[in-house]
């Protein structure tokens, strides 16, 4: 009832400001037309006109009410700079608290008790910074004031820290305020517009916000860099933890602009992908599909053959390839670029101080004005009981482990329905294993649309996988000689159990980003399931970086390069320019046969999103190029807004789908419609004519159908086409007359 009763008394004030027009004296023109009055009371009554001032600016900010900004400028008029700032000050937090006590005595107990859980994280940093949060956005308000005080009030923040906190963080904008209503009320004519103080003060007000930033940033360097001691000077510009992807490019591109810069990489240079990943994976992939190539050679008129082949050496060429593309990556490459490398462990022993353990047995310490972590990510091994006990693979430890086999592995098990798990699956499929695919989702590619997972499912059985999608893997055992995995599924609402025997157990359920071993933890640098960075990827401290897998939110090789291009500018120039990182338009591809491109959004996402969207499709099977190669499967799908040739995402099915994606990705990029790929040359006959034919597609459904009605009669026209009705019955009659 008391809260019923201070919300009615609260309406009906705010109702009776509007109703009597009262918003009308708190408007720049009001102020100017009653400004001599007002300094005439100000003479006649100082007391009186002060504590009228004073209660109408609390009421103003403790309503929420439309006005504070002039009556600030109303009060520097009147009072001048320091009696104004000392009254707008201590008005405006009175104001402010007053809404915010009432926010929390009417709506936080209902707010906690619904949205508790959801709160939490939220409660325990206002517990923990609130101070400083409330300070932040006093400084520079992100977000409007009386939305602060209204919000602030949900929260657990103590009332006299909100009190204390928002009239200092308040002080230095209410001056700037203040100073311009002195200078705005000398203002008598045009020309006064123009003075040098009223000018000085817009210049303020203007560049307030980016000094107050400035103050904010150095404040909270302070705070972050206490405790430590920073050098005088530093042995390197930049140091770089890690050797894949984002370590080489973040190397690279400070060499290149002749900064002094160390990498450290304990173990194998070009990282996960160069290693375990993308070239190994690819290299199995090609292997893989000209075994099923030779299978399949009837549809051109060739004849079938089973492959023979030796599994040991499919798996020497992979590791003949690595070492081919090895060079690249290598340690005298980079030494010839610029790089000082160092081959051991790295660890951050304070904000600018790497400490590395040298694979030889030495300790080197490097100072540095920048770090950047690229540590990458390792293989997820799920808790499976019994999985020691069986073994198991990794994407990292297979291609060691199966190049020792002379046959490929009959009976092989592989857990997980990412890309990896279907890249893997259907190769050993092709070359002959026996691989049983278990997905505890509900499909394969779950990122996906449904579609492309039934598309992904199918490709994969044809290639003689078994795909149990909805089982669980709940335990492993070993029985006698055999390994056997169980799994748990549903069948009618039932928990059932299936057992499978399996020679090779793979695990490739997923990634994780590697944390810990090289200091995160002793300087309280924040990791979730990744390093937790900002939009520049500066991690707690400013001068520390995180790039690549280790940094998230993406795990692919090229954007692990994208992202280390903005580590490494912004750790060699972010005093002078900072750069954002872009994650506007990222392609992937899962490299199965038919291979799955996808750019921006898909389907499943929009609808999961909320937003409006168009699809233009085109089958893959109509395509002439991939009819003459017999690979006529898939499709082109583009998301665009509605009514236009904008795109939003583009998912493509197919053979070479990750070249054909390159099209787009460039047009999402550069800000190109599929009008301006349909008016682009293809050559014919190419499998890009794809990209083509969907935008023609986008552009029949898009047919002005009203102007082409016009042209249609145009050329009927032009033709002299006879006319219908009584003027073309007239016409024959005239003829007949004549004749």
């Amino acid at each position: 009832m008391k809260k019923i009763i201070l919300l009615s008394v609260l309406a009906a004030v705010i109702a009776v400001f509007f109703a009597f027009d009262l918003d009308q004296y708190l408007t720049l023109e009001g102020l100017k037309a009653s400004q001599q009055q007002l300094e005439t009371w100000q003479t006649e009554s100082p007391g009186l006109t002060t504590l009228v001032f004073f209660l109408v600016y609390v009421a103003v900010t403790a309503l929420s009410l439309p006005g504070a900004t002039i009556m600030t400028l109303a009060i520097g008029a009147v009072f001048g700079l320091f009696w104004g700032l000392v009254l707008v000050s201590f008005a405006s937090t009175v104001g402010a608290t007053l809404a915010f006590l009432v926010a929390r005595f009417v709506l936080k107990d209902s707010v906690q008790a619904k949205f508790g859980n959801r709160l939490e994280a939220i409660n325990q940093g206002v517990e923990r910074e609130g101070a400083f949060y409330l300070f932040t956005l006093r400084l520079v308000p992100v977000v409007p004031f009386f939305l602060i005080n209204l919000l602030m009030g949900l929260t657990p923040i103590k009332t006299r820290t909100f009190y204390w906190v928002s009239q200092l963080g308040m002080l230095p904008g209410t001056l700037v305020y203040v100073n311009a209503g002195t200078q705005l009320g000398q203002v008598d004519s045009l020309a006064g517009i123009l003075s040098p103080g009223i000018i000085l003060s817009f210049v303020l007000l203007g560049i307030f916000p980016i000094l107050a930033k400035k103050l904010l940033d150095q404040i909270k360097q302070r705070r972050v860099y206490q405790g430590y001691q920073k050098p005088a000077h530093f042995d390197r510009n930049l140091v770089v933890i890690g050797g894949g992807a984002a370590g080489l490019v973040s190397a690279y591109i400070a060499a290149a602009v002749k900064a002094k810069v160390t990498l450290i990489e304990a173990h194998k240079m070009g990282g996960d992908c160069l290693n375990y990943g993308c070239v190994p994976s690819k290299a199995l992939i090609k292997s893989a599909k000209v075994a099923q190539q030779m299978k399949d050679a009837e549809h051109y008129g060739l004849e079938s053959v089973q492959p023979r082949f030796s599994f040991r050496k499919v798996m020497q060429r992979i590791h003949d390839v690595i070492a081919k593309v090895e060079p690249h990556d290598s340690v005298e490459r980079y030494t010839s670029l610029g790089v000082e490398v160092l081959q051991g462990y790295g660890k951050v022993i304070d904000p600018w101080t790497v400490e590395v353990r040298l694979n030889d047995g030495g300790v080197q310490r490097l100072t540095a004005r920048s770090i950047v972590i690229a540590a990458g990510a390792q293989p997820f091994v799920p808790p499976i009981p019994g999985i020691e006990d069986t073994g198991y693979l990794t994407s990292d430890t297979l291609w060691e482990e199966l190049a020792k086999e002379d046959d490929i592995p009959e009976r092989m098990v592989l857990l997980g329905g990412g890309p990896i798990g279907c890249e893997l699956a259907q190769s050993f499929g092709r070359l002959g294993s026996r691989v049983i695919q278990v997905e505890r989702n509900p499909r394969l590619m779950m990122k996906e649309d449904p579609e492309v997972s039934e598309l992904a499912k199918a490709a994969l059985e044809k290639s003689g996988v078994t795909v149990l999608t909805s089982h669980d893997a709940v335990r492993c055992e070993l029985r006698g000689d055999d390994k056997v995995l169980i799994l748990s599924y549903q069948e009618n609402g039932e928990p059932k159990e299936k057992e499978i025997v399996f020679d090779r157990l793979i695990c490739a359920v997923g990634r994780t980003a590697r944390l810990t071993g090289y200091g995160l933890e002793a300087l309280g640098i924040e990791t979730e399931r990744t390093v937790i960075t900002n939009e520049y990827l500066e991690t707690l401290y400013p001068n520390i970086y995180a790039a690549g897998d280790v940094a998230g939110p993406y795990q692919f090789t090229h954007t692990a390069a994208h992202q280390a291009w903005y580590a490494a500018v912004n750790a060699l120039f972010g005093e002078w320019k900072k750069f954002k990182a872009d994650y506007s338009v990222i392609p992937w591809t899962t490299f199965i046969d038919p291979e799955v491109a996808r750019v921006g959004l898909s389907e499943s996402e929009a609808k999961e999103k909320g937003i409006a969207y168009e699809v233009t499709r085109y089958g893959i099977d109509d395509l002439d190029r991939a009819i003459a190669d017999s690979t006529a499967e898939g499709f082109v799908k583009v998301l665009t807004v509605p009514g236009k040739d904008k795109i939003l995402g583009v998912t493509i099915v197919g053979i070479h789908a990750g070249d054909l994606l390159a099209e787009f990705v460039l047009a999402m990029k550069q800000g190109l419609g599929l009008n301006k790929i349909l008016g682009t040359i293809h050559t014919y006959p190419t499998l890009a004519e794809a990209n083509k034919y969907v935008a023609g597609e986008w552009k029949k459904a898009h047919a002005p159908e009203k102007l082409l009605a016009w042209v249609e009669k145009y050329h009927d026209w032009k033709r002299g086409k006879p006319q219908t009705g009584s003027a073309a019955e007239k016409s024959r009659a005239h003829s007949g007359n004549q004749a």
